[in-house]
């Protein structure tokens, strides 16, 4: 059986949820498959379960949907954001330090093998690997430093999907654009192309199918009618495209959106409770309509601190007047020092912090990646971890705080409850779990209905 590679026409044309609904149906299928993505930037990362490496969410989440235990084969490379032009380089699960971004295009042709290992890997216990690719398959200056779409497609000889947004305008051109400056050897692979993102009245693009059909001679799998899925974000960026409804909501949460904000799935749980208004907000005066404030995870603390403190946010963050939650990287700055001895993430010894909590926390150059189930605040809370800062305690609550190292607390129904009644007591919560796994059905059911599968499973069995 062929695996299968999903381009997009263009970034953000919806690879990640149709690579995770294609994958789920796959399953359904009763088809052993497993996603996979060679290459991820991103600074929203999960802890495996196998091995406690770090992989992006969009190969978790595909994977937890259908069962799997998480493992780096799934996201073998994973770059974060680093100072001006450096990242954070991830292998195999593993921190090997910060580079050069042109440094590591340079080394291309090293990182090639690490991809093809984990692939062949993967091919070895399952019978179909999704292989989601990375923003456009043909920017030309890059092709050759391309890992997660030309790379992988021609290595593996999988069948491709093309993804277009119709939302984004010029639909037409960037399908017959990516098509004809495919390599001709991956256009002979292409399934089709599903259009994605359609508003309004599905019938006004039936010329239009005929014309991609006809004139460009490219077969269209389905055309989707747009429908959010809050969850599974994959950066930043999609996660400001959230939805929600508001109408039942007792409750204001403000979460200070950092410029290196990380692990944002933390408020996955939060964006779907109907008792809850999310936002997220930029400006020190947003913050008087929130009834709780909430200091998420940094990929750089230090510069995030620095900016809170120019953008005016320190007055209320010191303040134990104001009700906070502060999660692994916002926790490190209610201390009253951060020491950076080794110069992890700065060039000083040590920095302030904004000492509403008592005492230090020291940066080590060995990162703490483990996930399992925490005591935090009374409550067993399953979660994780992913930081270089140590302190005393992983967690600590004081009147108006909550602080914690662990990320995916919200996901716990008991201490959601427990946080949030103490707000308001008439917040009565709901069961994440439940509200999750029906919410993966329906999109994926959703899916199903407006894509031809049948004829996706017979290409990929030719």
């Amino acid at each position: 059986m062929h695996s299968l590679s999903i381009f997009g026409t263009s970034s953000d044309a919806g690879k990640s949820t149709l690579s995770f609904a294609i994958t789920y149906l796959l399953h359904k299928q009763g088809i052993k498959v497993a996603p996979f993505k060679a290459q991820n930037v991103s600074n929203n990362s999960v802890v495996t379960d196998i091995k406690s490496g770090e992989i992006a969410i969009p190969q978790a989440f595909a994977a937890e949907a259908i069962g799997l235990k998480t493992r780096s084969d799934f996201n073998p490379i994973l770059l974060k954001s680093g100072g001006a032009s450096r990242a954070y380089i991830i292998l195999n699960g593993k921190s090997v330090g910060e580079s050069d971004v042109w440094e590591y295009y340079r080394n291309m042709k090293k990182l090639q093998p690490i991809v093809k290992e984990a692939f062949m890997r993967l091919q070895r216990e399952f019978d179909c690997i999704v292989a989601e690719g990375a923003g456009s398959p043909v920017e030309l200056n890059l092709m050759n430093k391309d890992l997660s779409n030309i790379y992988v497609a021609d290595t593996f000889e999988t069948k491709i999907i093309l993804v277009a947004d119709i939302q984004r305008g010029g639909v037409f051109a960037s399908i017959y654009g990516v098509y004809n400056l495919l390599p001709k050897k991956l256009r002979a692979n292409i399934i089709g192309v599903i259009v994605n993102k359609f508003q309004g009245d599905m019938s006004l693009f039936d010329e239009g199918v005929k014309i991609i059909e006809k004139e460009f001679k490219i077969p269209v799998l389905g055309v989707v009618p747009f429908r959010p899925f809050n969850l599974g974000f994959e950066d930043s960026a999609s996660l400001m495209g959230y939805t929600q409804n508001t109408s039942r909501a007792i409750i204001k949460v403000g979460v200070i959106k950092l410029p290196h904000i990380s692990n944002f799935t933390d408020f996955e749980p939060l964006v779907v409770d109907e008792e809850i208004e999310l936002s997220f907000v930029s400006n020190v005066s947003e913050l008087d309509s929130c009834d709780v404030v909430v200091l998420p995870g940094s990929k750089r603390v230090v510069d995030d601190l620095q900016w809170l403190i120019s953008r005016g946010f320190d007055r209320k963050l010191r303040s134990k007047k104001t009700k906070l939650i502060a999660i692994c990287g916002g926790y490190e700055m209610m201390f009253e020092d951060i020491l950076d001895p080794n110069h992890v993430e700065s060039k000083s010894d040590s920095i302030k912090g904004f000492g509403r909590l008592k005492g230090v926390v020291k940066f080590q150059n060995e990162k703490i990646v483990q996930k399992g189930e925490y005591n935090l605040f009374g409550v067993m809370v399953k979660g994780y971890e992913i930081h270089n800062g140590i302190t005393k305690k992983r967690a600590k609550a004081k009147k108006n705080f909550y602080g914690t190292f662990v990320h995916g607390i919200f996901e716990s129904d008991e201490l959601r409850l427990k946080i949030f009644s103490e707000l308001n007591p008439a917040y009565k919560g709901y069961n994440f779990v439940k509200f999750k796994n029906q919410a993966i059905a329906d999109f994926a059911e959703h899916i199903d209905r407006h894509i031809d599968m049948k004829k996706i499973l017979s290409s990929l069995k030719l």
